[in-house]
């Protein structure tokens, strides 16, 4: 019983930190994204807090990242996306390709 308990003190902080998460907030109105880059953090789960304030709908996507979800207008949603290697991820809003694309930047160390 002894050595369980030891070797679960010598694992669970590894698993807890595994599981840190890192959250950012995105707002879309009508196909304009704010902030259009989103910093994070590498080996952290990221979770981005969506926001579609626009009168139309809106969608978060990256063929990068494999990832995408439609929000009605005045929904709100949350994407979560494995930690990241260092390096820029593009997104878009599928309704509206002829605006801006947005940037996600995963590096070592965020501000």
């Amino acid at each position: 019983m002894r050595k369980i308990s030891l070797l679960l003190l010598l694992i669970l902080p590894f698993y807890a930190a595994a599981a840190e998460k890192f959250t950012v907030e995105l707002t879309i109105n009508n196909g304009v994204f704010t902030p259009q880059v989103l910093n994070v953090p590498t080996k952290k789960i990221i979770r981005i807090k969506i926001s579609n304030i626009g009168e139309q709908p809106a969608e978060f996507e990256s063929t990068q990242l494999r990832k995408e979800k439609v929000l009605a207008p005045g929904a709100s949603s949350v994407v979560v996306i494995v930690p990241l290697r260092e390096g820029e991820y593009s997104f878009f809003d599928d309704f509206h390709l002829d605006l801006p694309k947005g940037k996600i930047i995963a590096s070592e160390e965020v501000e």
